[in-house]
């Protein structure tokens, strides 16, 4: 087996039985924002475009990206689709011309006559990415290896039971905006990508020892923000208030933490040839020399590519719709959120309150308690945001359901809270059609039903996270009364089942030389 790294998710993978083409993104993606790093261009495309199956992993846009596949990509392919709740991704891919669709099953594997078998593991919580988000395991006899890309899956023995992998693909560099674009003092910033690094280098450590594959290899980021506002950005950040760790980093810190895992560097060109668990790495874009440079020498490199690329920026800023008048915005929003809003009962008691969006000269509220959209009039709120005209007008015209997977990540944005973190909010301005919220009222309404309990260290606690059911047995520590979710570092203060890190959440605790309440006990019959 082979696969060569294709730059952030992206890999191309030949096996005995055929060739899966993953997740190939040169960008730029979200509103001319992200570039893989180190850059792709210069990869043979049209070898890499001409698989015998096409995978992309979730619609996100680092991921998915439609200019790529159909210059480069036959519209005869096989496409893996995964099993996702709502049919976006397929609608997209069926846009572009795709219609040789393999109908994947969750956690199912696809044997074929040629000794390959494929298995599709989807995610399909709200939070999972675009709601959907999905790893691919490949075995074709020679050797195994487990795409991880960036899912965070809670049943890892079902995973596994396909085949432990000889070869681990993984995310260590997550797609978010927290905290870079929150109106926060500069220290503060500074501690919270701290704490969000350091959240993320766990979480990766978690399943890298779960996992426990031979040779490991830290991918799907990070990007390369090559817009002159951005560029600060990049990295940890000119001033340490940014939270992407590069592909060096993480190595250096399982180096550090875990000296025996072997790890290897794996960007565009890298080809990993493996016969089970015997490995060769070699580099066909860049020299060994060249790939140092880049580390070592990162914001030179950074700001080469900086200067050089500013023609895809302008291009993509030149695509954007032209910016609509304040009460025409405001009518076309109002038009589309507000059927929405009164189907998501549970997303608008989450929220609880009002959320400002200043849009160029549109100064507007959304009342969650009341489902109305309807200009600011000096109510209090719960967040506000600004954001540019152009990319909500770009929004409008083109009906983008999901705002964290265009302005979002975009980072060409800003956004204050009174209080902390709301999931809510996010999941409902990622769920803009009927369908995702209808799916995600449901999966709300599932959830709830957590009455099976479990004892930690002293402390009887629900056995399914609040957050997204991981089982805490697995994934829950408890430090001085505070149970932390290693999963995605939620936290509850056990005494008053308050979650740390959200709005909403709470836990259902008790210490275990308590008698239950006769409340919990009928809870947990």
């Amino acid at each position: 087996m082979r696969i060569t790294g294709l730059g952030h998710a992206g890999m191309f993978i030949e096996t005995t039985g055929g060739s899966i083409l993953c997740d190939p993104v040169i960008g730029p993606s979200f509103f001319g924002s992200w570039f893989p790093f180190p850059d792709n261009r210069g990869l043979d495309w049209e070898r890499f475009g001409n698989a015998d199956f096409l995978y992309v992993s979730h619609r996100h846009r680092d991921h998915f990206d439609p200019q790529l596949l159909q210059r480069y990509v036959p519209r005869d392919i096989r496409v893996l689709l995964p099993e996702y709740p709502t049919d976006d991704l397929e609608v997209d891919l069926r846009a572009l011309g795709y219609e040789n669709i393999v109908y994947t099953q969750a956690g199912v594997p696809l044997v074929y006559d040629n000794g390959l078998t494929i298995m599709v593991t989807p995610l399909r919580a709200p939070s999972d990415g675009p709601i959907g988000d999905s790893s691919l395991s490949v075995d074709d006899g020679t050797a195994s290896m487990l795409n991880q890309n960036d899912a965070h899956p809670l049943d890892l023995e079902k995973l596994l039971a396909f085949s432990r992998p000889d070869a681990y693909f993984t995310q260590v560099s997550g797609a978010i905006w927290w905290p870079m674009v929150y109106d926060l003092p500069q220290d503060a910033k500074q501690n919270f990508a701290r704490l969000k690094r350091d959240a993320q280098n766990k979480r990766a450590m978690y399943y890298i020892d779960k996992v426990a594959a031979e040779h490991v290899f830290p991918m799907a980021g990070p990007p390369m923000f090559l817009r002159e506002e951005l560029f600060r950005y990049n990295g940890y950040g000119l001033e340490d208030d940014s939270i992407f760790t590069d592909q060096q980093q993480f190595l250096d810190h399982m180096a550090e933490v875990s000296p025996a895992q072997k790890g290897y560097r794996f960007v565009p060109g890298t080809q990993v040839d493996l016969a089970g668990s015997e490995i060769q790495v070699t580099q066909t874009l860049y020299t060994e020399a060249e790939i140092e440079r880049i580390f070592s020498d990162k914001w030179t490199y950074l700001a080469e590519q900086l200067d050089a690329r500013q023609d895809e920026v302008r291009a993509e800023e030149a695509q954007r719709a032209a910016v609509l008048p304040p009460a025409e915005m405001l009518a076309a929003l109002q038009e589309w959120w507000e059927p929405l809003l009164r189907r998501a009962r549970t997303i608008r008691n989450g929220v609880g309150g009002n959320v400002r969006f200043r849009i160029g000269d549109l100064d507007m509220v959304v009342d969650f308690p009341k489902a109305k959209v309807r200009e600011y009039a000096g109510e209090e709120c719960v967040y506000w945001y600004t954001i540019p005209a152009d990319l909500v007008s770009t929004n409008i015209a083109d009906h983008e359901i999901d705002w964290s997977n265009s302005i979002f990540l975009s980072m060409q944005f800003e956004v204050g809270r009174a209080g902390k973190f709301n999931e809510f909010l996010t999941t409902f301005l990622k769920c803009l059609s009927r369908d995702r919220i209808e799916y995600v009222e449901n999966w709300y309404a599932e959830q709830s039903d957590q009455t099976e309990d479990t004892e930690l260290d002293d402390w009887v606690v629900q056995r399914r996270c609040p957050h997204l059911r991981a089982d805490l047995t697995k994934t829950g520590k408890i430090e001085d009364g505070v149970l932390t979710c290693s999963l995605h570092d939620w936290k509850w203060d056990l005494a008053s089942g308050r979650c740390l890190t959200s709005q909403g959440h709470p836990i259902r605790a008790r210490r275990a030389d308590e008698t239950a309440s006769p409340e919990a006990a009928a809870a947990s019959v």
